[in-house]
């Protein structure tokens, strides 16, 4: 799943969106342009489209997370080879929550 969709699914509770098949003015979308924030559309009741400023806001989240968690596996295992003591954040990235 790509960054646009992991953002998207922690608004509105989950699965609230889809992609619209055609524009505005009915032309179709090729499956290659569809997956873009001009064509969501919303499938759940309720849900509302976040503003595009909410949604970038959370892909910067999301890729600023992985780049820490990236680093924590690697600053980790460079500790381990060392015998210097780990973080919180590199044994978890290393070994996972358990």
């Amino acid at each position: 799943m790509d960054y646009l969709q992991r953002a998207l699914t922690t608004f509105n509770g989950g699965n609230w969106y889809g992609w619209k098949t055609h524009d505005d003015n009915g032309n179709k979308i090729p499956n290659s342009g569809r997956m873009q924030y001009q064509h969501i559309k919303i499938i759940k009741d309720g849900a509302t489209i976040p503003s595009e400023a909410d949604v970038n806001a959370k892909i910067q989240e999301l890729k600023d997370a992985e780049t820490a968690y990236t680093n924590a596996r690697t600053t980790g295992k460079a500790k381990l080879k060392s015998g210097e003591a780990l973080t919180d954040a590199e044994i978890k990235a290393l070994f996972g929550d358990n």
